[in-house]
């Protein structure tokens, strides 16, 4: 199996469940996903190969102007499945020969084109490293402050059910202003989900399926956030759900109690508690 990068640039974070869902239906599977903010300055070193070039100044400025993600991928001949799967770097010529990819859908022009991809083996080498391995060097694009945190759940995920409730997030007005994947242990579970020891009966399980596989944790920010995230995740039991709010996120993609597609914050002092335990406690 091979890697690659992908990003999602600052123009298209408004159809980032659109694109991760697309990932998911190629055949793609995400091993390691952040948000971040670049400087300028990174996003010089990044694109290092094009200085000099005429549209390098413009491309550094904009791909330090707005948060981004990025991406670990992973399939057989990722490199050219991904580049395949974006299509040509100009957004017109993509509509042109490739009406069907990420660029041509949701491209603006040569440079605000929507998504990069890694364009050799040494550069998704290069450039995976530059993302993932230095610790430290990026700060999370999390606001910690007037939000709310949803997890999708491990059997979401796994399932490649993540870009359609993000889509579903995105849809109904919300801002997602980090998201990142994380593997939890045991004692992070049991930790996170403390409040819900004496309260649920299903704790247990709970905190076997949330490090159970890969979860992604999103920072979601919107007015009265709290209560209208829930409002959208619907009741806590899916079959509940299906007959009470078919439309809610729980309703549609939750399976039982425990396996229930997301985690959302339960009461509004806790949101920015809930999003600082990801997004700077698990840095």
């Amino acid at each position: 199996m091979e890697k690659t990068l992908a990003i999602v640039k600052p123009d298209a974070m408004l159809k980032i469940g659109k694109i991760l869902d697309a990932i998911a239906r190629d055949g793609f599977r995400v091993a390691r996903m952040r948000s971040l903010r670049l400087t300028r300055s990174d996003a010089q070193q990044f694109y290092a190969e094009h200085q000099g070039k005429p549209f390098y100044d413009q491309l550094t400025d904009f791909m330090s102007s707005g948060t981004i993600i990025a991406m670990e991928l992973v399939a057989d001949g990722a490199i050219q499945k991904w580049r395949k799967l974006i299509g040509p770097t100009n957004t017109f010529t993509a509509q042109q020969e490739a009406p069907s990819s990420l660029r041509a859908l949701y491209g603006t022009d040569g440079t605000r084109n929507a998504c990069h991809g890694s364009d050799s083996s040494a550069s998704a080498q290069r450039e995976i490293s530059f993302f993932f391995e230095q610790p430290g060097r990026f700060a999370s694009s999390a606001r910690l402050s007037n939000c709310s945190l949803c997890i999708i759940k491990p059997h979401a995920f796994n399932q490649n059910l993540f870009g359609q409730i993000i889509d579903a997030i995105i849809e109904d007005g919300f801002e997602i202003s980090a998201i990142q994947l994380f593997n939890m242990t045991r004692v992070n579970a049991e930790e996170f989900l403390e409040v819900y020891k004496s309260v649920l009966p299903e704790f247990n399980r709970m905190a076997e399926e949330l490090c159970n596989g890969p979860c992604l944790a999103m920072e979601v920010r919107a007015e009265n956030v709290v209560p209208a995230l829930r409002e959208l995740a619907g009741p806590h039991d899916p079959e509940l759900a299906r007959l009470l709010r078919p439309k809610t996120i729980r309703a549609q993609f939750g399976v039982d109690k425990v396996m229930n597609a997301v985690h959302v914050t339960d009461l509004p002092e806790d949101g920015q508690l809930e999003a600082e335990y990801f997004f700077r406690i698990l840095q």
